[in-house]
C-alpha cells in the first residue's frame, strides 16, 4: 500500500463519535485467561472484518493472530476510545438493528487480553472465517448477478469520475428484490457505487438511454466532463425548506431517486454502508424488461493509487418468492442549490419534503462530502409536534453507514421531514480541499453535496395492508 493510500483509507479511522476521555493505561477487570482463539477472533470477525482483511478498506487485517498481533497496542487505544468500530449517531435518538458499538463486556475482554500478552491460545479454538465478496455473498447465494458489461480501467492522477453502465435484466416477468449486495470490482478506486433500476416505458421515453435531466434541472447544473455539477451563477437557496416559489429543490416525488431522474434506486454500496437486506414481505420491484444502471464514482483524489487499475462491479439480487405486503422505496431529500461560502466554518443547510401518503420509515443514511459535518433528521407530526430521528454529530465521508431502525417508524400523510446539515469549509478542517472556493453542488469529491436518503415502506395494493401499529 502506496503512502498516499495509507493516508487516505486512515480518513476512515477519523474520530465518529463525540470526543471521550481515556485512560489507555487502564487495565482490565477481567481477571480469566484471555486468548486471540477463543476470545478475541470471534469480536473481530463480527465487527470488524468487514474492513479489516487483505485488499480492502483498512490499513491492516484482523483476520489471523500473526496479522493482529503486532497491532494490539494501538486496538486496546482505538477500542477505549471508542472510535472503532465506526458508530457515529447521537445515542438520544433511534433504535438501530445494525449498531455497531461493542458491548462493555467485549471491550474488557479486548483490553484484557492486550494486557495480558495478546496470547494466541489453542488454534483449535479457532471459530470459522466470515465469508464476504472475495469468497461468497453474505446475502447467500444470489438468483442472479447483473455485471457491468466489461472491464473498466481508472488512470491514476485523473480527476474523479462519474460513470454509467446500463445492463439489460432480460427478466420476462417483475421480479421482487429481497435482497441485494453490490460488489465492486476494486475497492481501490471504487468510492461509491447506485444501482439504478429504469422501467421499459422510461427506457423507451428517453430514447434507448438513461433518462435525462429535466429542462428545469438543466438550467441549474453543467457537465464538466463526467460529472455534473451547479453553475455558479444557479439561484441560491441554503434554506430549502423555505424555498421561494418555483425555486423547487427536488423533493416533489414519492419515492424519488435524488439522481435527477436517473431511475428507482435498487441498491448501493459506500464505505461502511452495509449491504441491502430487508425484512419478510417487504421488497422492492424490478419491472419485466428493465434495465439495472450502475452510477460508479471513481476516486483518484489526491493521488490514492499510482498505477491503472481495472474495475468490473456486480450486483447480487435474491428474489421474494411472491409479492410483498409492503413495497420498499428509496429516497433522497436533498438541496441542490446552497452555497457554502468560503472560510464558513459552520454553514447551515436545510431541505424537508412533506409526504403525500403514510409511510413507515425503515432506515437512514446522511451523505455529503468532505466538509460535512453534521446531519440531523427531524419529522413535524400533522398536529405540529417535532420529534427527532438522527442526528450525526461527526460525519464521516469515508464512512457513510446505512442506519437500520430496529422497528419500522409509523410517519402519516401530511407530516414533514426536515434534514438539517452543517458544513466546514474553513482552513480548521483539514479534510478541506480549498476553503477559499465558495462550494456549490457537485458529483466530485471537491465540490459539496447535501442528501438524506431514506428507505421506506408503502402498500403497494398486491396484498392488504399490514397493521398500521408498527412502530407507532
Amino acid at each position: 500500500m502506496t503512502p498516499k493510500r495509507f493516508a487516505l483509507v486512515l480518513l476512515v479511522f477519523a474520530a465518529a463519535i463525540a470526543s471521550v476521555t481515556f485512560d489507555i493505561s487502564a487495565n482490565s477487570k477481567t481477571k480469566r485467561p484471555v486468548t486471540y482463539t477463543k476470545d478475541i477472533a470471534p469480536i473481530f470477525y463480527k465487527n470488524c472484518a468487514e474492513c479489516h482483511r487483505a485488499n480492502d478498506i483498512a490499513p491492516m487485517s484482523l483476520m489471523s493472530y500473526k496479522e493482529s498481533r503486532p497491532w494490539a497496542k494501538s486496538i486496546k487505544e482505538k477500542v477505549l476510545s471508542r472510535e472503532m468500530p465506526p458508530w457515529s449517531p447521537d445515542p438520544q435518538y433511534g433504535e438501530f438493528a445494525n449498531d455497531c458499538r461493542l458491548s462493555q463486556a467485549d471491550i474488557e475482554t479486548v483490553v484484557a487480553w492486550v494486557d495480558q500478552g495478546a496470547k494466541e491460545g489453542n488454534p483449535k479454538d479457532l471459530p470459522p472465517a466470515p465469508a464476504f465478496a472475495d469468497g461468497g455473498w453474505r446475502i447467500g447465494k444470489p438468483d442472479m448477478i447483473v455485471s457491468m458489461p466489461q472491464e473498466q480501467i481508472v488512470n491514476p492522477k485523473t480527476s474523479d469520475q462519474i460513470l454509467y453502465f446500463n445492463v439489460p435484466t432480460n427478466l420476462k416477468e417483475d421480479k421482487w428484490v429481497q435482497a441485494a449486495e453490490i460488489h465492486p470490482g476494486n475497492k481501490k478506486v471504487v468510492h461509491h457505487v447506485i444501482a439504478f433500476v429504469i422501467s421499459p416505458e422510461t427506457l423507451a421515453k428517453s430514447g434507448g438511454q438513461r433518462a435525462r435531466l429535466s429542462d428545469k434541472r438543466a438550467e441549474i447544473f453543467y457537465r464538466d466532463g463526467t460529472l455534473s455539477r451547479v453553475k455558479t451563477e444557479a439561484p441560491v437557496v441554503d434554506d430549502g425548506c423555505n424555498a421561494p416559489k418555483g425555486l423547487a429543490v427536488d423533493n416533489d416525488d414519492e419515492g424519488s431517486s435524488a439522481e435527477g431522474g436517473r431511475g428507482t434506486f435498487l441498491a448501493g454500496y459506500a464505505p461502511g454502508r452495509g449491504i441491502d437486506v430487508w425484512q419478510p414481505d417487504t421488497a422492492k420491484r424490478i419491472p419485466a424488461g428493465a434495465v439495472v444502471v450502475f452510477q460508479l464514482h471513481y476516486s483518484s483524489f489526491k493521488g490514492a493509487f499510482e498505477q491503472p487499475e481495472k474495475d468490473r462491479t456486480s450486483v447480487g439480487l435474491k428474489f421474494s418468492k411472491e409479492p410483498p405486503k409492503k413495497e420498499i422505496k428509496t429516497e433522497g431529500i436533498s438541496n441542490f442549490l446552497f452555497k457554502i461560502p468560503s472560510g464558513a466554518a459552520n454553514h447551515q443547510v436545510t431541505s424537508c419534503k412533506v409526504f403525500k401518503q403514510d409511510v413507515q420509515i425503515i432506515s437512514y443514511m446522511p451523505h455529503m462530502h468532505l466538509r460535512g459535518k453534521d446531519m440531523k433528521y427531524e419529522v413535524v407530526y400533522p398536529d405540529g409536534k417535532r420529534e427527532t430521528l438522527l442526528w450525526v454529530p461527526k460525519f464521516n465521508f469515508n464512512w457513510q453507514t446505512m442506519y437500520e431502525l430496529k422497528k419500522p417508524l409509523w410517519i402519516p400523510k401530511g407530516s414533514r421531514m426536515v434534514i438539517t446539515a452543517h458544513f466546514d469549509n474553513s482552513e480548521k478542517n483539514k479534510y478541506n480541499p480549498n476553503a477559499k472556493q465558495d462550494i456549490r453542488w457537485g458529483d466530485p469529491t471537491y465540490d459539496e453535496m447535501m442528501i438524506g436518503w431514506m428507505d421506506y415502506l408503502v402498500n403497494n395494493n398486491v396484498k392488504p395492508d399490514i397493521a398500521k401499529s408498527a412502530g407507532k
